[in-house]
């Protein structure tokens, strides 16, 4: 098997330090011994947005937030189906993460932080969700390895009742709030219940061709 080729270093804010590799043509982001991305396995991130959109319908000027831009997949699924007059604001906390899309992972990126319906900030995604009330249509979190904090303890409290309030605040009425997980957690999905959110959960296979381990997503709806 053809080595791992190391590209560089991340230190998360208050949390551990990232690593991407590059074997051939595939990328990995890592933690410590765990792969947190990989660009071999695409599909769940890519379910986020394109499952997102269809409980959001046929929409005009969609303001969407995508919280942790990751290797890409979840954006570009996203302006793949949104029309010229959405607006999409992508919150990434760590800088590394969009220098390698813009340097060694560029040709994976396929232009889309240049895509004029996209606004990027430079922030933690839960100071950008309380600063907007009834703003968004979606917010879609792929946030650490979900509401069970890996990367950063800092990440807890977006899954925390409170972070869940506020998030409810940012949405529009009718807005989905999707939440991206490596695996089930039956506490969280119990917190959105009691938020006052009709709530769905779906699995979803890890590579875009229906196969690898199951992630999970939910979809929380905000009563009009």
């Amino acid at each position: 098997m053809q080595p791992r080729e190391f590209i560089g270093s991340a230190n998360v804010p208050g949390g551990e330090e990232l690593r991407l590799y590059r074997r051939g043509r595939d990328f990995m982001i890592v933690l410590d011994r765990n792969e947190l991305m990989s660009s071999r396995m695409s599909g769940s991130e890519e379910a986020l947005a394109d499952m997102t959109c269809d409980r959001i319908g046929g929409q005009k000027s969609v303001h969407m937030l995508i919280g942790g831009y990751g290797m890409g997949f979840t954006l570009r699924a996203a302006l793949a189906r949104l029309g010229n007059d959405a607006r999409i604001v992508v919150a990434e906390l760590v800088p590394e993460i969009l220098a390698w899309a813009r340097g060694p992972m560029v040709e994976l990126a396929a232009g889309c932080l240049e895509d004029p319906r996209v606004h990027i900030v430079e922030d933690d995604v839960a100071e950008v969700i309380a600063a907007g009330r009834a703003t968004y249509d979606a917010i879609l979190l792929d946030v650490d390895n979900g509401p069970d904090g890996l990367v950063r303890q800092g990440n807890d409290r977006l899954y925390s009742a409170q972070g869940l309030s506020v998030a409810i605040a940012a949405l529009k009425p009718g807005g989905v709030l999707a939440i991206w997980s490596a695996a089930p957690d039956n506490a969280f999905a119990r917190r959105l219940s009691n938020a006052g959110l009709a709530v769905e959960e779906v699995a979803v296979r890890a590579r875009s061709n229906g196969k690898g381990p199951r992630h999970v997503i939910w979809f929380a709806t905000k009563r009009a």
